[in-house]
């Protein structure tokens, strides 16, 4: 193992966020463990986290926690997992602009505010780990999951093109893939569901019926769904490895579909992905 890194993270809250956070911290890394309430950061701070404020859609937020992160840790950080996202359920043509830029807001353009931030850091270092967590829908696209789709696929735009611009730096870009993992996320995505669409005068009114039931499915909703810590395990290789992966696939699902990505015809894709 490398030695000890001091880590930023992003929506430890819950899932994938707080299990990384935990497990890193057994591991005996320096977590700097973010959410976006005040009682989730006050929760973390009880269980012995040095957590701080931090919510991915407000700048002045990301600015005050960067600057308390700078603080805490003398200027050194060695590692940032950006992992804060949320998924906008819909059909493409019930999206508003306001609810898509939103969507943006915290899993592109908060997500990228903060890595700019942290890379001055790191280049004043001479190295650093920038783990960003993806998705499947990060280079396929599914049915009623537009918004999530198009944040994914652009933040991935943007790490690949960070990794090539930060080459010969000795800070690496990873991009972790997961595919149905265990967590509050659907239960989150209903709420948003709830509150931005509306079913009633929409096209789409009785597929949303089949998603509402779906989104409010207790526990695994689909086959192959993982719990948070096979996401936490590619994370450590990418925290830890003297050579960390630019990609890491974590269910059955990514490889799968990363594999029919690359050899069917667009037009076989498409048809088995409107069956997903």
């Amino acid at each position: 193992m490398n030695p000890l890194k001091t880590i930023l993270i992003t929506g430890c809250s819950t899932g994938i966020g707080y299990t990384t956070a935990l497990e890193l911290k057994k591991r005996g890394h320096n977590v700097i463990a973010t959410a976006r309430k005040p009682e989730d950061v006050s929760r973390l701070q009880q269980e012995g986290f040095t957590a701080i404020q931090l919510d991915l859609a407000d700048s002045n937020s990301i600015q005050q926690a960067v600057s308390l992160a700078i603080k805490l840790t003398d200027g050194k950080i060695d590692a940032l997992f950006n992992n804060g996202a949320f998924g906008q359920p819909g059909a493409v043509e019930d999206l508003t602009r306001d609810v898509l830029r939103f969507q943006f807001e915290t899993n592109l353009f908060g997500t990228h505010e903060l890595t700019n931030s942290i890379i001055p850091l790191m280049r004043k270092q001479g190295h650093g780990r920038i783990i960003y967590n993806s998705s499947v829908l990060g280079f396929v696209a599914m049915t009623y999951r537009g918004a999530y789709n198009a944040s994914k696929f652009a933040l991935e735009g943007l790490a690949d093109t960070l990794r090539l611009e930060l080459y010969g730096t000795n800070i690496h870009i990873s991009l972790i893939e997961p595919g149905p993992i265990l967590s509050d996320f659907r239960k989150n995505a209903f709420a948003l569901y709830k509150k931005n669409i509306d079913p009633t005068h929409s096209y789409h009114k009785e597929i949303y019926k089949v998603m509402e039931a779906r989104l409010q499915k207790e526990g695994a909703a689909a086959p192959f769904t993982l719990p948070a810590s096979a996401v936490t395990e590619k994370v450590i290789h990418a925290l830890e490895a003297k050579r960390p992966k630019t990609r890491y696939y974590v269910t059955f699902p990514t490889y799968l579909f990363a594999f029919l990505k690359r050899i069917l015809p667009i037009s076989w894709l498409d048809a088995l992905l409107r069956k997903v």
